[in-house]
């Protein structure tokens, strides 16, 4: 029998949906090298980072949410690659599906809603690094049109243990 599929909805993220963001980030802060960070956060931590992406503009958060239960089921953003003013059209992009949601093209859908969203905007380059190993990452951002350019080995320690980071562009 196959599984039901809810409609899912993707809109620009809000202050409301702050504590959700948190919860699915600290997910990936606990339980994987996907993140670098170690220590989780609190909502308010994490305020500064949603209050950086406005609905317009090139840093912009996306937000995947059923339909029927108004449940997150993931984010996307677009985020200031570097701060020197001559990376200005370049952007740095992620995207968090929340536990037991993958498999379901939420990925894929946010992606296609933010890409959308920035269009219009003065940006020439999108970056993404991606831990490795992480196959489901690595094919979206490929189905984007992404190439990658290099991994960095051994980037990061975490659990005990080193981490590459293959890195990502794509043109805009």
């Amino acid at each position: 029998m196959p599984s039901e599929r809810t409609e899912v909805q993707v809109r620009p993220g809000a202050e409301a949906d702050l504590g959700a963001l948190t919860d699915i980030y600290n997910h990936y802060v606990r339980e994987t090298p996907i993140t670098f960070d170690t220590a989780v956060f609190t909502p308010e931590e994490r305020r500064p980072w949603l209050l950086s992406h406005p609905e317009d503009g090139p840093h912009r958060l996306m937000v995947a949410v059923d339909a029927d239960s108004q449940r997150i089921l993931g984010y996307a953003t677009s985020s200031e690659f570097r701060p020197k003013p001559a990376y200005a059209t370049s952007v740095a992009m992620t995207v968090y599906v929340a536990p037991g949601a993958g498999g379901r093209g939420i990925g894929t859908q946010l992606y296609q809603a933010l890409f959308d969203a920035l269009a219009g905007e003065d940006l020439h380059r999108a970056y993404a690094g991606i831990a490795q190993p992480n196959e489901a990452s690595v094919r979206l951002h490929e189905r984007f049109g992404f190439r990658h350019l290099g991994t960095y080995r051994e980037a990061g320690r975490k659990f005990g243990r080193y981490w590459d980071v293959a890195r990502y562009e794509k043109d805009l």
